[in-house]
């Protein structure tokens, strides 16, 4: 590419930041006269890219609307980031579509880095029903091992609710990309996270759940394995080394069974005459854990630090079930029940 030529896109790309920008500004990032800053901006206008002149004391060049998308000037960190987005709008045709031309313009060394973060990506499947329970308390150690204090799987940061869709800002591309590299190339990496100083994590995955980011890998220093927020990550970097993955290990399998058999308050075991898909309707992968034992019933277990929100899936559910603990929970389904007959038996109100 010539140099004009690079200084006309270079040019474009500062108006793409938004505002007017002056001329004496432009001729200083870019490295030339005003009079040449001027010439650029008509081979934009040529191009029929809308760029606006604006007079006065503080006047300079803008970029307008127009008739037409005009082309677009992305750094790394921000192609990473509308692909991500366009990923995450899986099935949606446009955004497909969307993301494809994007991949294929891409420079051959970001788009090796971001088929890294693709080829190491699971998603896991649509959210839990609304209501669906917490994970664990607020404020829960986020990183104590199994049987300690009540923690999200695996010593998965607890704060995010189990199935409804908090949304949590996409990942720093600097923790990211190397973190994906690591998946990939079986790499020890370093990790600076929240509150917890430095560690040591043998990557085996990442998963997106319910809108956050996750790495499921093993800490070499506690020898166990550990789920770790990217929100917490302040910065990751590749160690020299290799390690030998789990065979068959499937991330977001993993994560979910995790938050369903954490140790919670209370541990529910009810028995129901349905299918599996029945079952999964309202007690998904994430809440709860299956076991079929032949006679046309299905175990389910869950791990709850309430029960309130059960009864409503249990009706919701619309087939024959056994709570076989806790007795309290058998309470408040009797209580829900009580008020459902009561609403349908309560006449119509006078007009």
């Amino acid at each position: 590419m010539t140099r004009p030529t690079a200084r006309v896109l270079t040019l474009l790309e500062l108006l793409q930041s938004g505002g007017i920008r002056t001329v004496a500004e432009l001729a200083s990032r870019l490295g030339v006269d005003e009079r040449t800053v001027r010439r650029y901006a008509a081979h934009l206008i040529d191009l029929d890219i809308p760029v606006e002149s604006v007079r006065g004391r503080h006047g300079g060049y803008r970029l307008a609307r127009g008739h037409r998308l005009p082309p677009l000037m992305f750094t790394d960190d921000e192609a990473l980031a509308v692909l991500l987005g366009l990923t995450s709008q899986a099935g949606a045709v446009a955004s497909e579509t969307a993301a494809a031309k994007l991949r294929r313009v891409l420079p051959a060394r970001l788009a090796q880095r971001l088929d890294a973060v693709f080829s190491s990506l699971t998603t896991t499947e649509p959210d839990a029903p609304r209501g669906a329970e917490p994970d664990a308390p607020r404020g829960a150690e986020p990183d104590a091992p199994r049987g300690a204090e009540p923690v999200a799987p695996h010593g998965a940061e607890p704060d995010a609710p189990r199935g409804t869709g908090a949304r949590a800002a996409a990942p720093d591309g600097s923790v990211l990309l190397p973190l994906a590299a690591a998946v990939r190339d079986h790499q020890p990496v370093r990790l600076a996270y929240a509150g917890r100083g430095e560690r040591i994590l043998h990557p085996y995955g990442l998963v997106v759940h319910s809108g956050r980011w996750y790495v499921i890998g093993l800490d070499t220093a506690a020898g166990e394995e550990r789920t770790l927020r990217l929100d917490r990550i302040s910065e990751a970097r590749g160690l020299p080394g290799t390690f030998v993955p789990p065979a068959d290990f499937d991330p977001a399998a993993r994560l979910l069974t995790g938050f369903a058999t954490a140790a919670y308050r209370h541990t529910v075991r009810i028995r129901a005459q349905a299918t599996a898909d029945q079952v999964r309707a309202v007690f998904p992968a994430s809440v709860a854990v299956l076991h079929e034992d032949g006679t046309g019933w299905l175990r389910i277990e869950i791990r709850a630090e309430r029960l309130d929100w059960i009864p409503a899936r249990l009706a919701a559910l619309g087939h024959p079930f056994v709570i076989e603990h806790p007795p309290e929970l058998r309470d408040l389904v009797a209580a829900l029940a009580d008020r459902l007959a009561t609403g349908a038996r309560r006449p119509d109100p006078p007009v």
